[in-house]
């Protein structure tokens, strides 16, 4: 996953995950959805992203999941 923020463009974007770009779909206004070809979520673009969120919390970012998720892949269960 990344996260970056383009402050000429005032635009957020979450890739989720890599793959090939098919389409995109506007959530609501001004959140764009990237779709790849097998849809799968590829990326969220939010655009004017200062005036739905003050922009120190776009400065930190948190990152909670389970430690399984971040020891991918997952070791071999044992025979």
């Amino acid at each position: 996953m990344k996260i970056s923020y383009d402050t000429e463009a005032d635009a957020l974007y979450i890739g989720i995950c890599e793959g090939k770009f098919a389409r995109n779909r506007e959530a609501m206004p001004g959140v764009i959805l990237d779709i790849g070809t097998q849809d799968e979520l590829l990326g969220i673009e939010i655009l004017d992203a200062s005036r739905r969120c003050p922009l120190k919390e776009l400065a930190h970012v948190d990152i909670l999941m389970p430690l399984q998720i971040a020891e991918w892949p997952l070791p071999a269960a044992p025979s």
